[in-house]
């Protein structure tokens, strides 16, 4: 049985989210994206923890599902053709901040835990190092090692997976403030790190130019601060519906029980080229470096991007595939492609009509992204977007690259490509 997990999200007490994060409405939307499994986030949060441990019950191992008192109300924000069985695993982002080899570094990291007992052991031991209730995504003064650690203390079965390996400013390889080998951060602990999260800035195919990266399997996950951008990254897995059985597959690069990833087009990330956001210039690894890393316009450092970062510590070229590597796919999100079909923003009321319009007729956004056959929508009149998701499908896209901080920009039809007739349709 496939089954696709987002493990890497945030909850309303996180700063920079939507108040609609919360467990009824990503039970919701887990349904409507096509998601088995969700990360809870923000579990060393006390408010957050306390309310996962009233809102939710123990389903399969390492599991829990929304008691049926908090979700009745889905009978009715969910189509039939999109519901699901949803479960959560215990989450949390921890951001560390600390001096290591005269540098500062500022590392992110996914920590997943199988029960209650577990994580608020960790919670318990953080609690003694920093503040853990100010916001959902602590940030602690503490060695990635040593989080990785107390971790493991607290859990045989708790993991930590770095997050978003690439960003610049906060993660293990990034170019202002990492280190440049997993090695390097971990030490003697690095074997127990199995799994490196990707980010939306990179895809593995950027992250298989690195031969020191090809003993950990590539995992990828929303990083979400809204319900809407849920599953725009996410995993998909064949193993048992099961904490330990999906680890397990992690852990082992396990073919029977793990596929591979759903990506972001990296172009499409904020950090994928160099530039300077308040000058609006944006740079390719090798104009940057015929800049001597200033920007063209103000003479300020560039923040360095993702491409520049992976190119700078690679030992292969690109296009380079390591012999178990997993397959990937690469999707746009379905309200950002109406977006651009009836050209207005992916939030608008239109868009939103649309989408679930399209859910109700034919089922989950990643049934309809991924497998959903094109002349079914054809056939229902959906003939534009049919063009399109044939054209995501090939990835014959044009995306503007994101840089220091500002998302890219992507175009599925070239200008004048798209028959006006047709959109009438919709």
């Amino acid at each position: 049985m496939e089954f696709i997990a987002d493990l890497h999200i945030h909850s309303y007490l996180s700063r920079a989210t939507s108040k609609n994060m919360n467990l009824e409405n990503l039970h919701t939307w887990a349904q409507l994206k096509g998601l088995s499994v969700i990360g809870t986030g923000d579990f060393t949060h006390p408010k957050w923890f306390a309310e996962l441990q009233k809102k939710l019950e123990p389903a399969e191992p390492g599991l829990f599902k929304l008691k049926a008192e908090y979700c009745a109300h889905t009978e009715n924000e969910v189509p039939a053709s999109c519901r699901l069985p949803v479960r959560f695993m215990l989450s949390v982002e921890i951001s560390t901040i600390y001096k290591k080899a005269e540098k500062t570094r500022k590392v992110h990291s996914l920590i997943l835990a199988p029960d209650f007992l577990s994580a608020g052991k960790l919670n318990a031991a953080l609690q003694e190092i920093g503040n853990i209730q100010s916001d959902g995504r602590p940030i602690l003064g503490l060695d990635c090692k040593q989080l990785l650690q107390l971790t493991l203390d607290a859990s045989a079965h708790n993991v930590l997976i770095p997050a978003h390996i690439w960003t610049p400013h906060f993660s293990v390889l990034g170019a202002a403030s990492g280190f440049d080998s997993i090695s390097e951060c971990f030490e003697e602990l690095t074997p127990h790190i199995f799994a490196l999260e990707t980010g939306l800035s990179s895809d593995p195919a950027m992250n298989w130019m690195l031969s020191g990266l090809d003993d950990f399997v590539l995992v990828s996950n929303s990083d979400a601060h809204s319900p809407s951008k849920l599953a725009r990254e996410a995993n998909i897995f064949t193993c048992d519906l099961s904490y330990f059985d999906m680890m397990s597959a992690l852990r082992h690069k396990n073919t029977a029980g793990f596929q591979g990833t759903i990506e972001f087009f990296p172009e499409e990330g904020k950090y994928h080229y160099d530039g300077h956001r308040t000058c609006s210039i944006r740079l390719t690894p090798e104009e940057t470096l015929s800049h001597a890393g200033r920007c063209p316009e103000c003479g300020r450092k560039v923040t360095v991007g993702v491409m520049h970062r992976v190119k700078a510590l690679s030992d292969r070229n690109q296009g380079f595939r390591p012999r178990d590597a997993f397959n990937f796919e690469s999707l746009i999100p379905l309200m950002e492609i109406l977006g651009e079909i009836h050209e207005v923003g992916d939030t608008s009321k239109k868009v939103s009509r649309e989408y679930l319009k399209l859910l109700e007729r034919f089922g989950s956004e990643l049934y309809i992204l991924r497998t959903c056959p094109l002349a079914d929508l054809q056939q229902a009149g959906y003939d534009v977007l049919a063009e399109a998701l044939g054209k995501i499908r090939a990835g014959s896209i044009d995306v503007t690259p994101g840089y220091d901080g500002k998302y890219g920009v992507v175009r599925i039809f070239k200008p004048g490509e798209k028959n006006r007739k047709q959109l009438s349709l919709f």
